[in-house]
């Protein structure tokens, strides 16, 4: 900026004061002071004595405390002579963009007492920018046969200055073929027009350069300049027509986009390739906001306007033929402003405490409302909502102060929420709120105060220790310290001594620990007094109980009460008539689980069974029932594996085994081996041949276990004892098992070993004679049968030696090879005979480790 221009910015100055108009309006007598500067004055520059406007002598400043309200520091005043100086760069064009007046206002505010002042500084353009082109060379074809007269649109220049300082005019380099002729739109801009003078020959000349220079009216003026390459092109008679040299239309700025803004037609009198035309932006570049569809002309929205940031679009369309010629029409699109724009209100002064004893018609606030849109869509008044003791007075334009309006009385009401609505004057209006809290000064008078007259908790057992259970919260309407509540615990009906490994509660937030985790089978529910006191003096304090349930967890699995184990560790037996009917009782599955409610809900279910069909089992009660009668082909030996879930999640399970064994007597308890095995097993097979051969001889059979009976009654010197069979079996009557149901005979539980030759027919043997790891054993398992074979990977010719030894009486209490437990209902056959053998080989005794169990 020049020294002549910075001179003539000084003159420029100019303060206005009008007070006899605004005591009209304003009994406070506040001034408009008006002052007028160049754009860009260095920072610290003097733009007029503000002190010596407002009628401020220098003495009073430093208790007036003159000082600037605005929302950007373009100005501050000197606290030593008042004077108002320039803050921060003033640029004209970044401030104001194209307006032709550039006016920034702001209100000074004296303190002591509170006044304020509103003040318009108009910022004056200079010369600061020159015109650029958007392109530095312009590439145009004419065909030779364009006749003279012919105009061509030019790229146009911009200056960001306005008035005299802005793009005045265009100039032409010298030639014999063109001149330019400077044309002006609607809103004011210039733009340049090639005239063909006389007619081009392609074959004389190809081309032409010329120099385009931008002109603009500041003193000295600022130019710069653009290539224009002209190439002359062969052939092509008829250039593209538009059907309008200026198209112009209106859209509303909330249009969506893709929505059609208007369509451009050209025609051309060509044929062919010469006669197909296409669309395009001259400064494709420049246009972000719209979309051109080079084939059908239709110019339609691409990103969303904004009226409040560009209210006019002015766009140089081009129609090109296939020939190369070329044809240009000007788009006007006008931005229409929508009331899109809220009003905000600005607090741009408030005090942060108004004590109770303030004075009516005190400042409390300075408020400004501001709106983005034009016209009445701009124009704001705004209101105070609900019955608070304040008011709001007009200070200016858009500027409002808020006083008070009533009584104070903090007991009453510590603070007010104050809320200011400015509505527009739009159709249909817009309005927005802005809220302040104001809080009003007092003594410690309040004690705290639970947001609840009693907490309670739930907290499920086996939680985390340390984790936070609760918080207890309490409010103090007092300030500073007579606000600050901690909190303690100060009572519990647990122990002194173990409340602090239980529980904990942080004295700032009020947020209760758990020490330990609780377990719900141990302590269901205990009860703490919390206190919260007030930093004041003397303080105040509250108490308030909190219970905490502590609920349940799935952490305990069902335990099987029945069936359960025998003395010795075996698995029990019960035994079902033979004509036992669908229905009939058979034994029931008695389990018990530590924990509540869903948790402890026992449901009873099948895994496993020998022979499915056969038996069901009651859902929740665990009773086990036949499904069916019992039929030829079943097996008189059942094995069913039950699982007892609880209602937990996941839920936990445990599992118990039935044996049940279809049986009249004692001596249809012997080994059952009429199972079908599995025919893809050679071992199987073989014992299916077995099963054949001692169902022939089943009569035979049971003759010699009765004689073998008698010769053991004979030879026995104990009533209490009897011999073991000779193919290993021995039985020993348990003790008798309390009856668990209501129907059917006392349970007894017998341990019956047996010992197997391998061979179709059964020798007796001595209980004495210890049965070799080479030989075969009858063993339980879950296929179902009685007494499942054990085989072994060895002959079994030792059997057969020692299948002819008499019985000793004296040794017929030992060697039994392996011990089976059975659970028999119904057993009254030999009930006072079969008592037991004196030893019992456990399965470590087996015979093979490698021996495969054969059902």
């Amino acid at each position: 900026m020049g020294s002549g221009a910075a001179e003539r910015g000084w003159a420029e100055r100019r303060p206005v004061l009008f007070p006899f108009l605004l005591s009209l309006f304003w009994p406070a007598l506040s001034e408009q002071i008006r002052y007028g500067i160049p754009e860009e004055m260095p920072e610290g520059s003097v733009v007029g004595n503000l002190a010596k406007d407002l009628g401020l002598s220098v003495h009073e400043l430093p208790t007036r405390q003159l000082r600037i309200s605005s929302e950007k520091a373009y100005f501050t005043v000197s606290a030593k002579s008042g004077e108002l100086l320039v803050g921060s760069r003033l640029d004209r064009e970044q401030i104001c963009g194209k307006k032709t007046a550039c006016t920034l206002e702001f209100e000074a505010v004296a303190e002591n007492p509170l006044n304020f002042y509103h003040v318009s500084v108009d910022i004056e353009d200079i010369n600061d920018h020159t015109p650029k082109f958007t392109q530095t060379s312009f590439d145009l074809q004419i065909s030779e046969s364009t006749k003279p007269g012919a105009r061509f649109i030019l790229g146009s220049a911009h200056d960001a200055d306005i008035g005299t300082n802005s793009l005045q005019n265009y100039h032409l380099s010298p030639n014999d073929h063109f001149s330019l002729v400077n044309k002006e739109k609607l809103d004011g801009s210039k733009y340049p027009e090639l005239v063909l003078k006389v007619p081009l020959d392609r074959e004389e000349q190809k081309s032409y350069q010329l120099i385009l220079t931008a002109l603009d009216g500041g003193d000295p003026p600022l130019s710069s300049t653009a290539k224009i390459q002209v190439l002359v092109t062969d052939a092509n008679d008829n250039p593209p027509v538009f059907s309008q040299e200026l198209y112009r239309v209106a859209v509303p700025e909330n249009v969506l986009p893709g929505t059609l803004v208007l369509q451009v037609m050209a025609t051309d009198q060509d044929e062919g390739v010469n006669a197909q035309i296409t669309f395009s932006f001259t400064e494709a570049g420049q246009i972000t906001q719209f979309d051109l569809n080079s084939i059908t002309g239709e110019i339609t929205i691409l990103h969303t306007l904004d009226f409040e940031e560009v209210k006019e679009y002015s766009i140089v369309l081009e129609a090109r033929d296939g020939g190369g010629m070329i044809a240009q029409c000007t788009v006007e699109i006008e931005v229409q402003d929508i009331n899109d724009n809220f009003p905000e209100v600005v607090f741009q002064s408030l005090r942060d405490i108004v004590m109770e004893d303030t004075k009516l018609g005190t400042h409390v606030a300075l408020l400004k409302i501001r709106d983005k849109d034009s016209g009445h869509n701009g124009e704001v008044f705004c209101k105070l909502e609900g019955d608070v003791p304040f008011k709001i007075v007009s200070s200016s334009i858009n500027t409002y102060k808020l006083v008070t309006d009533g009584v104070l009385d903090r007991e009453q009401t510590p603070e007010y929420n104050v809320t200011i609505t400015a509505t527009d004057r739009g159709k249909p209006p817009l309005s927005s709120s802005s809220s302040i809290t104001l809080h009003i000064g007092d003594v410690n008078d309040n004690a705290p105060v639970f947001q609840q007259p009693s907490y309670v908790v739930h907290v499920a057992e086996n939680n985390p220790p340390g984790a936070s259970i609760a918080q207890v919260s309490a409010s103090d309407p007092d300030l500073g310290p007579n606000g600050r509540v901690s909190y303690s615990i100060v009572a519990s009906d647990l122990e002194p001594r173990a409340l602090a490994s239980y529980v904990s509660v942080s004295a700032q937030s009020g947020v209760v620990f758990a020490q330990r985790a609780f377990d719900h089978e141990q302590l269901r529910a205990f009860e703490l007094t919390l206190q919260a006191r007030d930093q004041g003096s003397p303080a105040l304090c509250a108490n308030v109980s909190l219970r905490v349930l502590v609920g349940d967890r799935n952490d305990n699995a069902p335990r099987v009460l029945y069936p359960a184990l025998g003395p010795d560790g075996s698995a029990l037996f019960d035994t079902v008539p033979r004509a036992a009917q669908p229905g009939y009782l058979v034994t029931k599955v008695v389990a018990v689980d530590a924990d509540s409610g869903h948790n402890a809900w026992l449901s009873y279910h099948v895994l496993q069974a020998s022979e499915p069909g056969l038996f069901s089992l009651g859902l929740r009660t665990g009773e086990v029932r036949t499904a069916r009668a019992l039929g030829d082909r079943d097996a008189a030996r059942q094995r069913l594996l039950v699982a007892v879930r609880d209602g937990g999640q996941p839920p936990l399970s445990a599992t118990a085994t039935l044996l049940l064994v279809f049986a009249d007597s004692l001596q249809e308890v012997l080994p059952d081996v009429s199972d079908h095995p599995e025919p893809s097993d050679p071992q199987a097979e073989l014992q299916f041949y077995l099963v054949v051969a001692l169902a022939l001889i089943s009569v035979l059979f049971l003759l010699a276990v009765t004689l073998a009976i008698a010769l053991h009654l004979r030879r026995s010197s104990s009533l209490t004892t009897w011999g073991c069979f000779q193919p290993g079996l021995c039985v020993k009557s348990g003790p008798v098992v309390p009856p668990i149901y209501s129907e059917g005979t006392l349970p007894y539980s017998y341990n019956l070993c047996v010992a197997h030759t391998g061979k179709t027919e059964f020798n007796f043997l001595k209980c004495n004679e210890q049965l070799s790891s080479e030989q075969d054993i009858l063993c339980g398992d879950s296929s179902g049968a009685l007494f499942p074979l054990c085989k072994s990977s060895e002959s079994t010719s030792h059997l057969a030696q020692i299948s002819e030894r008499p019985a000793d009486p004296t040794n017929q209490l030992q060697g039994c090879s392996g011990t089976l437990s059975l659970h028999l209902r119904h057993s009254s056959f030999l009930e006072d005979d079969l008592h037991s053998c004196s030893k019992k080989v456990n399965k470590t005794q087996m015979p093979n480790e490698d021996a495969e169990w054969i059902p």
